[in-house]
């Protein structure tokens, strides 16, 4: 019996002194606002087990005060006009008056064909598969967005589906025959030692442009102050290698994407493609695979060039025709 009374003591000791430890304390830290001027407030404060006290509000409300609701204006009213200027700076580079796009393919020859440059005629697979076009690196440094590509492996090396990279590659080559038709500059780029007088060679054989040395982010990104005034980028950026090393992506990609230029490159099976706007699946190391590339690129631009040519004798003669009626 008495040990059951000492137990329930014992229980209402505790108690108690939970109670007293949770009530609220009162503190002379400041003077209330609502009571006398001598007067007391009260903060809730409660003990927490280390021995630290925690306000009951810790964040409180602010008051917005007219201070507050002017600057408040102010910023919205800034940010309204900034909006209106951004907004009319658009609407002095929108284009004016211009044609739907059925009329300017219906006055363009070059738009209403699908192959207006026949460059379909260029190559055929066999031609692909004699060049060693289909041979990738080995299976264990393929990327992962090139598995579409891939028709199979062969000694432990990536097979490309040569129907695909033929596909492929018409499309690149129609483009960059219409980027030349259009007057456009054409830029050549690529780090391999190997292929780099074959690329060099080929641009000043079609008379355009070729970076084979140490790319520099400025010469896109800053051209202006990397050749000291106002410069045209090119139009269209041919790359024979998407690599810079054995493993880093070339400079010129992701310049080219800043900038919005369009790329057309020869993508291995270690790259990636989804970087480039027009990727040409091959392999980019042999000598051989180079040199047709090279050819390629070289006949599409020329044709691109010729046809351009030879609509703008058209184009006299017919205007001499007219004056002459």
């Amino acid at each position: 019996m008495s040990a059951i009374m000492a137990s329930r003591s014992l229980t209402l000791r505790r108690l108690v002194r939970s109670v007293l430890q949770s009530t609220p304390k009162y503190t002379p830290s400041c003077r209330s606002c609502a009571g006398s001027s001598h007067g007391w407030r009260k903060v809730s404060m409660w003990s927490s087990p280390h021995g630290r006290t925690f306000a009951s509000n810790p964040n409180p409300v602010k008051k917005e005060t007219r201070s507050d609701i002017m600057m408040a204006d102010a910023i919205l009213k800034d940010e309204e006009e900034r909006a209106d200027e951004i907004r009319k700076q658009r609407q002095q580079f929108q284009p004016k008056n211009v044609a739907p796009i059925e009329e300017v393919m219906e006055s363009d020859p070059a738009l209403r064909s699908p192959d207006f440059f026949q460059v379909h005629n260029l190559f055929t697979v066999r031609e692909l598969f004699d060049a060693r076009v289909h041979l990738g690196h080995k299976v264990g440094s393929l990327h992962p967005n090139m598995m579409d590509f891939v028709f199979g492996s062969r000694f432990d090396s990536v097979i490309f589906d040569l129907d695909k990279t033929a596909f492929h590659l018409r499309q690149a080559l129609n483009f960059t025959a219409h980027i030349a038709y259009r007057q456009g500059i054409i830029l050549f780029v690529t780090r391999s030692p190997h292929t780099m007088n074959l690329v060099e060679q080929t641009a000043i054989e079609c008379g355009e442009y070729a970076h084979c040395r140490e790319w520099h982010t400025h010469i896109m990104t800053n051209s202006e102050n990397k050749f000291g005034g106002i410069t045209r980028l090119p139009d269209l950026v041919i790359m024979l290698s998407t690599l810079d090393s054995v493993l880093a992506t070339h400079g010129a990609v992701f310049d080219a994407n800043k900038m919005l230029i369009p790329t057309v490159a020869i993508v291995d099976s270690n790259c990636d493609p989804n970087l480039i706007t027009y990727p040409v699946p091959g392999n980019d190391d042999t000598l051989t695979a180079v040199q047709f590339y090279c050819k390629l690129f070289k006949e599409a631009i020329l044709r691109g060039k010729q046809k351009r040519r030879n609509m703008e004798h058209q184009l006299q003669d017919q205007q001499i025709e007219k004056s002459e009626r």
